[in-house]
């Protein structure tokens, strides 16, 4: 078995979640929280992979200048903000 060592603050929030009530016992905290670290180590994953594919059929911009790129993000919110009205 994997030895594990907590520090402290990790140990009061394992001990808060437990008398609150969220959780049974420390270890249901633990397997909670790596069941949650893979999901987001998965999604993670998948967003790469998801760039990566649209980086390959040349969905991609390219700035010159950092106004350039400002410039292109204001253009993105306002058009966002005027479908949204």
């Amino acid at each position: 078995m994997t030895e594990i060592h907590l520090s402290e603050q990790d140990r009061k929030f394992i001990d808060e979640q437990v008398k609150a009530g969220a959780f049974e016992d420390a270890d249901a905290v633990v397997h909670a929280s790596l069941q949650l670290l893979g999901s987001e180590q998965e999604e993670l994953k998948r967003m790469i992979a998801d760039a990566d594919a649209q980086f390959e059929r040349g969905e991609y911009l390219t700035f010159t200048t950092a106004d350039n790129w400002a410039d292109s993000i204001i253009k993105r919110g306002m058009s966002q903000l005027d479908r949204s009205s």
